[in-house]
């Protein structure tokens, strides 16, 4: 069928951040729309007539919590880049996020819907009000020690009114999203399907003319920290350089469209305009200068470089004088590195302020980690999300040492990967296979598949083997570098790229 005149496709997409009410903020694309923002511009592309328009302008968000209720408003104000468009565009709309959590499996479910919703797009004299939201979209999110992961499905439908009485445009959304939130980055990626309908009135006639389009939207957003190190450029100095953490924001979006393409004002479906169309936008990195290690046992080790950035980090402790790099870890040691990497914090049983004076006081489960001790609170919460227990006789063994098996399974458990591993019957393919105790083989394997272990010269693991501090400190920068890369690798160039 012909249309005529002038016709705004809309991006057709609902303003709504992904708000995890369970989860520490992230990064979350801006809206539903593969708008891209930093901290001066947002942007968003908008389809008239077949033919992709770019608006951009200011982006406001708001929000209110209540218990386990969070109200998220979204306040946006557009015009066209091109300046020889005339149009404006303004958004107003809020959503209510609740959130109900699951103590016993460690997850959190999340259910969104529309709260108010004010919406007008006015291009060369075409005017469209949304009169009517629909949305739904709900989120499961699996909460582990080093990472949240979550996954989203979205349904959602828009209809506007074109210039009072003139037609209307219906706009119906859906698709999902997939993301993770630790202390070291986040990442969210969602992938929408949008199919859009138009019926309008044909001037000077009494026939209805209508068309239909589709976009599909993959928009990502992320946040992630990284270590630089700097030289010290003075030669008379009392320290060689220091460690810089630098967070990095970036949004990154995609616009896949299959529209008619438009002659004299008319579509014509038996040419499509089909094309994409990439939006970009990065934040200003911060940057934070860490504490300086000065070792006096380092210098020269092959561990040096990983000790100093956990050291600068405040993973480890200490003077800075002396680490011993190739004495054995004990499990406290261990415990308390693993728990600060991951920035877990211990639950607390109740808010102290409001804790009745004849209230128990806490007893530790462990006779060797008393609730008075330093590293209470890290051995409650290295027990509490299950990366670790104690040892017989009501002890938590804090002072003996971590072999290789030990280690690899607080590290995997605490990614939430231990049942990754394939049925039984699989193999590890390393030569010492058969040294690796029967609890920690599947983490054994895992934990090869996604590097954080690899064989020696002649493909062993040795299991048993003790762990020096230095081997403890290269593994856990392994594993940090799959908390700040890895995880961003696959939930973002993984499917934008390659989706």
């Amino acid at each position: 069928m012909k249309v005529k005149g002038t016709f705004l496709l809309t991006s057709c997409l609902i303003a709504m951040l992904t708000v995890l009410v369970a989860l520490p903020a992230g990064a979350v694309p801006p809206d539903f729309a593969g708008g891209v923002a930093n901290e001066y511009k947002y942007q968003e592309v908008v389809f008239l007539t077949g033919v992709p328009i770019k608006f951009s302008g200011t982006i406001k968000k708001t929000e209110k919590v209540k218990g386990d209720l969070k109200t998220v408003t979204y306040d946006f104000t557009l015009t066209p880049e091109d300046k020889s468009i005339t149009g404006k565009f303004s958004r107003k709309m809020s959503y209510k996020i609740s959130s109900s959590q699951d103590a016993d499996v460690g997850q959190t479910l999340t259910e969104t819907e529309v709260g108010t919703f004010k919406e007008s797009i006015t291009i060369n004299g075409v005017k469209y009000d949304l009169k009517d939201l629909q949305f739904y979209k709900s989120d499961a999110i699996d909460n582990r020690p080093a990472s949240d992961y979550y996954s989203g499905s979205i349904q959602g439908r828009k209809t506007y009114v074109i210039n009072k009485n003139q037609g209307e445009v219906i706009v119906d959304i859906s698709g999902g999203d997939v993301g993770y939130n630790n202390f070291w980055g986040s990442t969210e990626t969602q992938i929408l399907d949008i199919n859009i309908s138009v019926t309008r009135a044909v001037e000077a006639a009494d026939d209805l003319e209508s068309w239909q389009g589709t976009v599909r939207v993959t928009a990502s957003d992320s946040i992630d920290k990284s270590l630089q190190y700097n030289e010290n450029l003075a030669s008379l100095s009392s320290f060689n350089g220091s460690y810089t953490r630098v967070t990095r924001g970036e949004m990154a979006s995609q616009y896949s469209y299959n529209l008619p393409t438009f002659v004299e004002g008319l579509a014509d479906d038996s040419a499509r305009n089909i094309d994409q169309i990439k939006l970009n936008a990065e934040k200003v990195p911060k940057v934070e200068k860490l504490l300086i290690p000065k070792f006096r046992d380092t210098g020269g080790h092959w561990a040096e470089d990983y000790i100093c950035q956990l050291f600068s980090l405040g993973v480890f402790e200490g003077d800075s004088k002396f680490f011993a790099p190739d004495a054995p870890i004990n499990r406290i040691d261990f415990i308390r590195a693993l728990v600060r990497i991951c920035d877990i914090r211990a639950n607390q049983a109740a808010d102290k302020t409001k804790t009745s004076k004849k209230a128990p006081a806490e007893v530790s489960p462990f006779a060797d980690v008393p609730t008075g001790s330093a590293d209470y609170q890290y051995v409650k919460a290295a027990v509490e999300k299950g990366l670790t227990t104690g040892v017989s006789g009501g002890q938590f063994g804090a002072d003996l040492d971590v072999d290789r098996a030990q280690a690899v399974n607080m590290l995997v458990k605490a990614l939430g990967f231990e049942d990754k591993a394939p049925t039984p019957g699989f193999s590890t393919s390393f030569a010492d296979e058969d040294q690796i105790p029967e609890w920690c083989l599947d983490s054994v394997y895992v934990a090869a598949e996604i590097g954080l272990i690899s064989g020696d010269s002649t493909n062993r693991i040795n299991p048993q083997k003790v762990m020096t501090r230095g081997e403890a400190s290269a593994m856990m920068v392994r594993f940090l570098n799959i908390l700040q890369s890895d995880l961003q690798k696959d939930y973002r160039e993984n499917i934008v790229l390659f989706n």
